[in-house]
């Protein structure tokens, strides 16, 4: 289902099969699912760059109501975000957000299974009750709390295009 362009949406570009499968598990979860469209996966994160690069950001500047989410791995390289916040232009900055796993998202499972959070789609669908509740019991976890900055941006920006109750 595409979303409802008259009214601020939200696209997620992930970068691997893992992350959409985390963004899905976000989706099922959210109240107005017609606001949000996961993004075929890109690839790899240098291609998702390339995507929202080539792609995406002429779309924005013709679209108000477009917000995006690049979901990244970091695989240990925590100044890929500083990387990737560099190649946004800056009248975009507050529509463009960038999550992902320190690591992957299959090290994110491995640690997560003692919580039973043990597929992709129960992490996605804990994140996002953190996010309906303004909570922050998953993003909390080692390999998620360097995305605390980027989660309260989120919640100001998205929450309410996604959530009834805020």
């Amino acid at each position: 289902m595409s979303v409802n362009k008259a009214l601020p949406y939200l696209f997620v570009l992930p970068e691997d099969r893992a992350n959409r499968q985390l963004a899905i598990g976000f989706y099922l979860q959210i109240d107005k699912s017609r606001q949000m469209q996961i993004l075929k996966v890109s690839g790899g994160w240098t291609e998702a760059l390339r995507l929202f690069e080539s792609v995406h950001v002429s779309e924005m500047e013709r679209d108000e109501n477009r917000f995006i989410l690049l979901l990244l791995d970091f695989d240990d390289h925590l100044n890929r975000l500083e990387h990737v916040r560099a190649v946004i232009p800056e009248h975009l900055k507050d529509r463009v957000f960038v999550l992902g796993s320190r690591t992957t998202p299959e090290k994110l499972r491995q640690a997560l299974r003692r919580e039973s959070l043990d597929s992709y789609e129960k992490i996605g669908a804990a994140l996002a009750l953190d996010c309906r509740e303004n909570t922050d019991k998953t993003w909390r976890h080692d390999l998620l709390q360097h995305n605390v900055p980027e989660v309260e941006r989120l919640r100001t920006h998205i929450r309410p295009i996604l959530f009834n109750s805020i």
